[in-house]
């Protein structure tokens, strides 16, 4: 029998011992994410007072991801400059702390809707910080001409978290409380920051550059206009998917006469697309950068205006779905090779926190005006104008490109900032 052969690209990032022991763990951490979509919610409707369940739903889930904004503002003096490794074990020691006090609480039964917001709250202060350590320490770890591969494995990750994340919640939580469920994401949480600490430091653990004010994330991007280009289209991207997490779920129950089931294959599909897509994408050899991020933006963008727009009946809609994750899938992967790529090692970490505290904005921005667009236009509207103003932001942004042309390639060799090399579109991805 003929053992499956590992695409060529993914070899050396999968042979690296340091990286190898951390795989493992980063995907346990992104199931957990994932079971904790649906816990987290689940939850806060069962300790929520009568006719206050919506609030609480929006503010767990607010909770457990936009305090990490105000940990990068609050906190940046200090935490910029750790080393990486040191910032990704401190977040996931945070996190699974707090959260492994949900079902401790629970079990107690002085869980309140009070202390389960503050708790998720207050697990959530090094997100952006722990994220930035993360990709920070995996582009350390590995030469330029890796970091793709590395990155869409990453992503692929995360996105079968998507898939199987609320899947294993929904079937765990008819035996057990959704406590319990958060409980296992803090533990996956406590296996990634063991693993961590047991790299021990390496060559790559010193201390971030920028102790001063000019080494700010925010200030350093505001220097770099091509990574300011990616960071703000990469904002209207997300900001722009927002509209449809509110509209979706009311198109199918409304529009395609649903249920739950029918949403959650929406989402299924989704998913399997974005593994596909970003799996695909780390094991070419060239990309053209910028072409390739606009064409994206504005692939995802016709994946919600056709279908949307023209009326598609189920099976299209869904199809279509699919296909905008394979499009949307080498996304993250891209964006994050460039700022690795671009960004002078020792101020990565402090870059990464500041791109995370601005994006964890971008979709509840958007998802808080999906809200009233679907009250007044209706749910079929609001996923067809989201995809037209998604393609008009890549046409602008096409525009942009075409009349500046500044924008360097991920390149073999290229040496970030301060390299002298050639510019030009052809992205050399690892061979």
């Amino acid at each position: 029998m003929t053992r499956p052969r590992v695409p060529r690209a993914y070899r050396p990032v999968l042979a690296h011992p340091r990286l190898r022991r951390l795989l493992p763990a980063f995907v346990a951490s992104d199931f957990g994410g994932g079971m904790s979509m649906v816990a987290v919610a689940w939850l806060a409707l069962l300790i929520a007072p009568d006719g206050r369940e919506g609030l609480l739903v929006g503010a767990a889930l607010a909770a457990y991801a936009l305090p990490g904004a105000a940990g990068v503002l609050l906190l940046g003096r200090w935490l910029r400059k750790l080393p990486p490794r040191r910032l990704l074990i401190a977040n996931c020691a945070l996190r699974g702390t707090l959260l492994g006090c949900v079902p401790l609480a629970w079990g107690l039964g002085v869980l309140d809707p009070v202390t389960y917001v503050v708790l998720l709250g207050s697990s959530s202060v090094l997100t952006a910080w722990g994220s930035a350590g993360k990709f920070t320490l995996v582009g350390e770890l590995l030469p330029e001409r890796h970091r793709l591969a590395a990155n869409a494995l990453l992503g692929a990750s995360m996105s079968t978290s998507i898939v199987a994340g609320p899947a294993a919640a929904g079937f765990l939580a008819t035996a057990v409380s959704p406590a319990w469920i958060i409980g296992l994401d803090a533990l996956t949480y406590a296996i990634l920051a063991v693993q961590t600490a047991r790299l021990g430091p390496g060559g790559e653990e010193r201390p971030n550059a920028a102790a001063g004010p000019a080494g700010r994330g925010l200030r350093l991007l505001a220097g770099e206009r091509e990574l300011l280009a990616i960071l703000a289209l990469t904002w209207l991207f997300f900001a722009l998917y927002g509209p449809v997490e509110v509209a979706l779920p009311l198109y199918v129950t409304g529009a395609l006469d649903g249920d739950a089931g029918l949403l959650g294959l929406f989402w299924t599909a989704f998913g399997v697309g974005a593994v596909a897509g970003g799996l695909t994408v780390g094991a070419l050899r060239r990309l053209p950068l910028w072409p390739v991020t606009l064409g994206i933006v504005a692939g995802w963008g016709a994946t919600l205006l056709l279908p949307y727009g023209l009326g598609a009946g189920t099976a299209a809609a869904m199809a279509c779905f699919a296909l905008g994750g394979a499009v949307y899938g080498p996304y993250p992967a891209l964006s994050f090779t460039l700022f690795q790529n671009r960004t002078p090692q020792g101020r990565l970490t402090t870059v990464l926190a500041a791109r995370g505290a601005v994006l964890l904005t971008s979709t509840p921005v958007g998802a808080a005006l999906g809200g009233p667009l679907v009250t007044a236009f209706g749910a079929r509207a609001v996923l067809a104008g989201s995809g037209a103003a998604t393609v008009g932001v890549a046409a602008v942004g096409t525009g942009v490109w075409l009349a500046t042309r500044g924008a360097r390639p991920i390149a073999e060799g290229d040496g970030g900032p301060d390299d002298d090399g050639a510019r030009g579109d052809g992205a050399r991805a690892p061979a």
